[in-house]
């Protein structure tokens, strides 16, 4: 585990290091909690790993509804 303590810009911007970005890709969930604000990186899930074959209907809201059962 990698522990790195960064400052907010003015903008409300915070800066993570190329590594994180190069492995993770540039986009997140920020998700806030009571005590604390957690950062994910945004992948889309691989629906295959679900499924035996594929033969599933595509519906535009799969991504958001698999995502709020993550959380």
């Amino acid at each position: 585990m990698v522990v790195e303590v960064k400052k907010i810009d003015s903008q409300g911007r915070i800066v993570l290091p190329k590594e994180w970005r190069e492995r993770w890709g540039s986009e997140v969930i920020l998700i806030e909690f009571e005590d604390r604000i957690e950062i994910l990186p945004k992948r889309k899930p691989k629906l295959s790993q679900f499924f035996d074959i594929i033969e599933a209907e595509i519906r535009e809201d799969v991504e958001k509804e698999l995502l709020e059962e993550m959380l």
